[in-house]
């Protein structure tokens, strides 16, 4: 068919062709978009390409943010964008950037991707295959000639797993005391921005205002095992979990362990036990997804001849509601206090200041990630993370959405981590899916 007599039917179709020879998405059919997939085949390729970049002597992954595997990754990123016609830049925190022009330059850009540094000895989908989706969509746009409404950025972060640090910086919430703290290679968070190509002394230059993206949509394994064990194919997050910290001091009166009654004892130890298993029960208490934890302890003196006389311990709670983090919180503290005074000790908690808020992300969002799984006939779930994202700081920004697919056996942050070819390419269309409708909407 020649070109003017196939353009001449399209018009009927309501299809249009830009001067560039891209297809109008906003102005095609909704059904034309859902005839789009991605290449699953490609997808499993650049996930072992990134994956080479960091490894150790076992094979093993070690891509930390700012060490010589994380430079090296973020070079082969910056050329597959290039590749990928969009127009890739560093910005003060760290951020890679790759811009691909929109039919209207004044509306404000649709925003998407996710991060690929690692923690030590960590795993090859946990932020790679949100990055390489990202991707994915870009070059699919590309192939189908597809010029969106909207301005795209398709944004990998920059140590996400070191505290969220390329985010933060975009949300204004990186501070000079930030800058300072080490990284988990060694450096200052500044030392390691430098090392990337970031500014740190220009941080300002990075910050995104409330209403400078349209939105930020985030693919990301789950890191959990509740989508693989229900057999739900896509997970639409409705929120991030806040977390709140608190150090726990118990203090009794350590004595010989020999030669001390029973019945005349103050032992720590035995009072962080019970305080333990108090936790637990406050927690189950409620109804809802909340989770707490004592993940660490000290014992002091830790001797076998010697009754406890301090314990250190470490209490987290998590969950969507700031409300119900405190009002768990109070419940803890009045069974610690009656703890405390069966057991004749004292029990003193001191809140950390790396609290995370909860970060809710946007319904409409939701409802569009909802309903492309469905054009495409995937099963979904609502559900929560429970681990920290660059979405949760975007959230002070912009609206936000996450899409999760199912992670084998529930293992992250392992070099064990796994997600199957067909969750992934799943995950992708939905989010090549979402971004369409975002644009059409």
């Amino acid at each position: 068919m020649e070109r003017r007599t196939f353009l001449k039917n399209a018009s009927l179709t309501a299809l249009s062709v830009s001067a560039f020879g891209l297809l109008d998405a906003t102005s095609k059919p909704a059904a034309l978009g859902n005839k789009f997939r991605v290449n699953e085949q490609r997808l499993v390729d650049r996930i072992a390409q990134l994956a080479k970049f960091g490894q150790n002597e076992q094979g093993h992954g070690y891509r930390v943010a700012y060490t010589k595997g994380d430079l090296e990754g973020r070079t082969w990123f910056i050329e597959q964008m290039k590749r990928a016609g969009l127009d890739p830049t560093i910005d003060a925190a760290g951020n890679i950037i790759g811009k691909r022009k929109g039919k209207s330059p004044a509306l404000k850009p649709i925003a998407f991707g996710s991060h690929i540094d690692m923690v030590p000895d960590g795993g090859n989908y946990d932020g790679p295959l949100g990055a390489i989706s990202a991707l994915e969509v870009i070059e699919v746009l590309n192939e189908q000639k597809v010029l969106t409404e909207h301005p795209l950025e398709v944004i990998i972060f920059a140590n996400e797993e070191g505290g969220t640090i390329g985010s933060m910086a975009m949300a204004g919430g990186l501070t000079p005391a930030g800058l300072q703290q080490k990284s988990q290679s060694g450096v200052t968070m500044a030392e390691g921005i430098k090392a990337i190509g970031g500014n740190p002394d220009n941080l300002q230059s990075c910050i995104r205002k409330k209403g400078d993206l349209h939105a930020w949509v985030e693919l990301h394994i789950e890191q959990g095992g509740i989508l693989a064990r229900e057999n739900v194919q896509i997970g639409v997050v409705e929120g991030i979990v806040g977390i709140v910290h608190w150090e726990v001091t118990v203090a009794g009166f350590a004595n010989h362990a020999g030669t001390t009654p029973m019945a005349l004892r103050q032992d720590a130890l035995l009072a962080s036990s019970r305080f333990v298993i108090a936790v637990n029960e406050v927690i189950n208490s409620v109804k809802g997804n909340q989770v707490g934890t004592v993940g660490k302890m000290a014992i002091t003196p830790n001797a076998y001849n010697v009754i406890p006389g301090k314990v250190v311990m470490g209490l987290e709670i998590r969950d969507l509601s700031a409300d119900k983090i405190e009002m768990l919180f109070r419940e803890i503290e009045k069974k610690a206090a009656g703890i405390a005074t069966e057991s004749n000790t004292t029990i003193r908690f001191e809140r950390q200041a790396n609290a995370s808020k909860p970060a809710l992300t946007d319904k409409a969002l939701q409802q569009t990630i909802a309903a492309a799984a469905k054009s495409l006939g995937l099963s979904t779930k609502v559900m929560q993370s429970g681990a920290g994202h660059d979405s949760q700081e975007i959230a002070a920004i912009a609206p936000v959405a996450m899409i999760f697919v199912p992670s084998v056996g529930g293992i992250s942050h392992s070099y064990q981590e796994l997600t199957k070819p067909g969750d992934m390419s799943n995950g992708a269309n939905v989010l090549l899916q979402t971004i369409l409708a975002i644009d059409h909407g």
